[in-house]
């Protein structure tokens, strides 16, 4: 039997582009047919070097080639925009990460989505990493009781050539923030993907070293989880060239896991290699620590054997893709990206307003502060 492969456009066509364009074309149940970009010059350049057609059209686009699904690759807050629109028109979207750079374009997007029947997905390919998977197997199967602390420690680095590579980067309004909103989904995603619903959240950022753009390169934040545990938040785009970027936790048994998502100089999408392999650099649930060496070798050995930065985003493609054939949620759902917006929208308003903040979140319509990045005294 044929697998019906889901016939997939891509919105944008910067650096990341790339890397779902090859993804989309290995893809077992996806299909690349179509680019669309605000400039049909570059949708057209883009649409020859993968053999699909171009637009700088939404209507036209949806009728000339019945796309049912596009991945969203445009600037941050350019998001729910092409979201909005495409939804109308019967498309599922998948969107690169975050979700949105505020509150108010996530339940736009999520609103909209609902009320036209199609799927919203949110791209986090590292949750498909099988060190990352292997973390989540032994919290679900309650090798370390339940998770009591977690954390994330993200040191990386990102120079002057980065910010200058696209003119939306490092920028309030067209980035929509720095390490919290560029770097660091991934792992805020992997967090609560782990730790489970977050109560409170107590965060203070800072530019540390990069006086050249407007927006944070370091965060730092104390999160409380409804089930009672804590845990603990601290990335940065200050460390050069890059030291690493984990995610651990901590179980009521004393059993603790944890995962290197990132080893190294920090993998830059069009830019750069991954440098390291992800590896479960954390393992004490007992009469298994004696595994770990072994997965590293595999992990390792694996990770080499393939292309990782097309690999995951293929594995990720494939779930949506399937999520729309047989009409269930993806992995990452747009709702579990719209967590992540929530998380780094709560150190930012913790940092202007000095105090813990709540969940649920609401969007901040009375204010014109960008919860809290612009003008904080930060």
């Amino acid at each position: 039997m044929t697998q019906r492969k889901v016939r997939t456009a891509i919105i944008g066509c910067g650096k990341v582009s790339h890397l779902h364009a090859a993804a989309l074309q290995q893809g077992n149940n996806t299909e690349l047919i179509a680019v669309y970009s605000r400039s049909i010059e570059k949708a057209r350049e883009f649409a020859s070097k993968y053999g699909i057609q171009a637009f700088d059209d939404f209507e036209k686009m949806v009728k000339e080639t019945e796309v049912e699904s596009a991945v969203i690759c445009t600037p941050h807050p350019f998001h729910a925009d092409a979201v909005l629109k495409l939804a109308l028109l019967g498309v599922n979207c998948m969107v690169e990460k975050p979700l949105a750079a505020s509150l108010q374009d996530c339940d736009a997007m999520i609103k909209t989505c609902h009320e036209n029947n199609v799927k919203l997905g949110v791209v986090s390919q590292r949750r498909f990493y099988e060190p990352v998977q292997r973390v989540r197997k032994a919290i679900d199967e309650g090798k370390i009781g339940s998770p009591v602390i977690g954390t994330i420690n993200m040191l990386g680095w990102r120079d002057k050539g980065y910010y200058e590579s696209d003119d939306w980067r490092g920028t309030w309004e067209m980035e929509g923030g720095g390490v919290l909103v560029n770097q660091a989904p991934h792992q805020l995603d992997i967090f609560q993907w782990f730790m489970g619903p977050i109560d409170e959240v107590y965060g203070i950022w800072r530019n540390l070293n990069h006086p050249y753009i407007e927006v944070e390169d370091t965060a730092l934040a104390i999160v409380k989880f409804k089930s009672g545990a804590i845990g603990n938040i601290i990335v940065s785009n200050s460390q050069k060239p890059g030291i690493y970027g984990k995610v651990h936790v901590h179980g009521s048994n004393g059993a603790s896991v944890g995962v290197q998502t990132d080893g190294g100089a920090m993998f830059i999408a069009g830019m750069s290699a991954i440098a390291e392999p992800p590896v479960n650099d954390l393992w004490t649930v007992p009469n298994e620590e004696i595994l770990l060496e072994g997965w590293e070798k595999e992990d390792t050995e694996f990770f080499g054997s393939i292309n990782p930065t097309e690999h995951y985003m293929k594995l990720q493609n494939e779930d949506f893709a399937n999520a729309i054939i047989k009409n269930h949620k993806p992995m990452v759902s747009g709702e579990e990206g719209r967590v992540t917006v929530e998380l780094f929208t709560a150190i930012y308003r913790s940092a202007r307003d000095n105090r813990p903040v709540k969940f649920p979140l609401e969007p901040e319509t009375e204010r014109n502060d960008f919860d809290g990045r612009i003008n904080n005294g930060n």
